[in-house]
């Protein structure tokens, strides 16, 4: 399958590329004086006027989606690399200094895996194999990333509980617990509940800073669960700027390195959008709108479907795809704990938070 349905399923579905260490259990009590009381709507209030535009801290994220094992070697290892961030425990450092300068050092047993950004900059790095990526980031990066910076493989608590609390309406309800303590800081309890009996997310908690509004943990359940299904935290913090070069980047002596070409908002050549070939040529995005994909339901019920051809069946990807899914009437199932993604035989793709039965009823709506 490829990447470019990934960014349209809800924000539970793909719960950013950070890396993180086992947790267990719910985020863990305050242990100072208590803070002033508020309201959802002050706390909500206080995390959307938080800026904290540098700092570095280290993250600890915990899966238990239910994926299957992946392979590491052989057909599909290499499409597996990236969804294997969503098994298991991880650890990773996180540094940011305003809009245009992140990086997260994802700690592997054996290894580390960078994603560098740096002005226009970006580089992406795997110490296993000794290979890099490059790509030159448009001049309009900045401004369209929005005062949280970064690129989506910098994602931390913050930007993920965003895309969280953008899922907030009607059909959500959402309450103030008790103090939390996370990374040596008093936090409010943000809980997110959604109305839905048919949504596999059963209660989402962030954890936001009593003195700064800043995210520092998300913790989600799924319905039928005691254990969160999905938890990312900072385990230590520093709201100061690190040392400019911990953003700087030379490949090491022998690394393999690629050419990445990025999309552009918008070029000289007037294509909207449109991007450069590996001869930094421009070509024009797709206009016929074939890929646009349709959205059935509302708020937490949402099923997103993609036209056929979404799903790539080059060779590594479709063994991926034969590995991680399992047959079912009309196609193959890639189930998790808090999202199902359905893959029909005639191509396209159905992705939401809610159980297969839904999925398929809107399949059969076309």
């Amino acid at each position: 399958m490829t990447r470019k349905w990934l960014r349209w399923l809800p924000a539970l579905a793909v719960p950013a590329v950070v890396a993180a260490g086992a947790l267990a259990g719910s985020l863990p009590a305050s242990a100072g004086d208590p803070l002033p009381p508020k309201t959802p709507e002050q706390v909500l209030q206080l995390m959307a006027r938080h800026s904290v535009p540098a700092f570095s801290g280290t993250l600890e994220q915990s899966s238990e989606l239910g994926l299957p094992e992946l392979p590491k070697t052989g057909p599909g290892a290499d499409s597996a690399t990236w969804l294997e961030l969503l098994t298991g425990p991880h650890t990773a450092r996180v540094y940011r200094d305003g809009p245009d300068k992140a990086r997260i050092q994802i700690l592997d047993r054996l290894a580390e895996r960078d994603a560098i950004r740096n002005g226009s900059d970006l580089w992406l790095y795997n110490s296993k194999d000794n290979t890099a990526a490059h790509a030159q980031l448009p001049a309009d990066a900045a401004g369209r990333a929005g005062r949280h910076g970064g690129t989506d493989a910098t994602a931390t608590p913050d930007q993920f509980a965003g895309k969280l609390l953008a899922k907030i309406d009607a059909s959500t309800a959402v309450t103030v617990g008790a103090d939390v303590e996370v990374a040596g800081r008093a936090a409010y309890n943000l809980m997110v509940t959604p109305k839905s009996d048919t949504t596999l997310v059963s209660s989402i908690a962030v954890a936001v800073d009593g003195e700064t509004g800043l995210p520092l943990g998300v913790e989600v359940k799924a319905r039928g669960q005691a254990d969160p299904a999905f938890r990312v935290a900072y385990t230590s913090l520093t709201l100061a700027a690190p040392d400019p070069s911990v953003f700087t980047f030379s490949p090491p002596p022998g690394a393999t390195v690629k050419e990445i070409p990025v999309a552009e908002h918008k070029d000289g050549t007037g294509y909207k959008d449109g991007h450069r070939d590996g001869t930094g040529q421009a070509t024009p995005p797709a206009t016929d709108g074939s890929h646009k994909p349709a959205v059935t339901g509302t708020g937490w019920d949402a099923v997103v479907a993609f036209p056929a051809g979404t799903a790539n069946q080059a060779s590594d990807a479709a063994d991926l795809l034969q590995q991680a899914t399992v047959p079912v009437q009309g196609g193959r199932l890639l189930s998790t704990a808090l999202v199902n993604v359905l893959v029909l035989d005639d191509g396209r793709v159905l992705a939401g938070s809610v159980p297969l039965e839904r999925l398929q009823a809107a399949a059969a709506q076309k």
